[in-house]
């Protein structure tokens, strides 16, 4: 796509490809810096729909594969959400990003969004959140003993968690049926991720290595959890704004307040209307209206194309 720029970084032997677009921000100074966290079982490319309109509304864009997706490398260990955070701090660096950023994350890349905004709240001004419970809070212990949610819309945290690779040889062979049913079954509009995209996906986590590296994701569930626990127990609340997005077909908008406000001190919530859990495929410009309402309403820069 005109403008993308892809490129590798390697940090402590893994390696993160990403994406830019914008211009990168020099030293201290330079434009305002929107990193953009994919979710399972997706890459970067979840973003592709509003990453253009980012860069033209002045932001340098940032947004990379995390560990073990798309054409990052596939560790056997490291899938934490405050390692993998650590992987994007390091990246930050090395690409010279020294003001505080503002921070999306959608489904699991939501969790190691809310990693890194524990981990470096200096470094983050505002920070988006979309479509995940958060281990070690009390709604995500709710969420995951409600038979409505657990059976209906989150029973693949339990079959992806468990210790052993009984997923993966499950899984293996029959990846694009697997991972389209997520794709057409947690949307509002099954057309949203084609099957072009769809295809796209698959290839991605049929790679040596991937599936496991996506579920080893969901494996770390309960180290997230205590570690989510200790640094809410020594840090306290986040204080940056945080905007919680959730579509009006999805699970995560019940529970979005109760969740955030456990974790965070200024929290808003706000919905996506005809959208299920794969948001910025479903209505990009919905998602890029409620983000760029909540970047003026903090204290951002108004684009100059935005509509009051």
């Amino acid at each position: 796509m005109t403008g993308f720029r892809h490129n590798v970084f390697d940090h402590d032997g893994v390696r993160i490809h990403y994406v830019t677009a914008g211009t990168p921000p020099t030293g201290g100074g330079g434009g305002g810096t929107i990193v953009l966290l994919h979710g399972w079982p997706q890459t970067w490319w979840e973003f592709r729909l509003v990453i253009e309109p980012l860069q033209s509304d002045g932001w340098f864009v940032v947004a990379p594969d995390y560990r073990g997706a798309g054409a990052s490398s596939k560790p056997e260990s490291g899938y934490d959400k405050q390692t993998m955070a650590g992987d994007i701090k390091a990246l930050l660096d090395h690409l010279g990003v020294r003001n505080p950023i503002t921070l999306v994350g959608h489904d699991l890349g939501m969790l190691v969004a809310y990693a890194f905004a524990s981990l470096y709240p200096n470094n983050v001004e505002r920070l988006v959140l979309m479509e995940a419970p958060i281990p070690g809070t009390e709604t995500y212990e709710s969420v995951m003993g409600t038979t409505r949610y657990s059976q209906s819309r989150l029973w693949h945290f339990h079959f992806h968690g468990a210790a052993g690779n009984e997923a993966e040889t499950l899984i293996a062979g029959n990846e694009f049926p697997y991972l389209r049913n997520f794709y057409v079954k947690l949307s509002a509009n099954p057309d949203a991720i084609s099957l072009t995209d769809a295809q796209r996906y698959v290839a991605d986590y049929s790679a040596p290595g991937a599936m496991r590296a996506g579920l080893e994701l969901f494996r770390a569930f309960e180290r997230d959890a205590d570690d989510n626990r200790r640094i809410l127990s020594e840090k306290g609340k986040l204080k940056m704004p945080v905007l919680g997005l959730g579509g009006t077909a999805s699970f995560f908008l019940p529970v979005a307040q109760k969740m955030l406000s456990e974790v965070a001190e200024s929290v808003t919530v706000r919905p996506v209307e005809d959208s299920g859990h794969w948001i910025t495929e479903e209505q990009p410009a919905t998602f890029l209206q409620r983000l760029r309402e909540f970047i003026q309403a903090t204290g951002g820069a108004k684009p100059t194309h935005f509509a009051a």
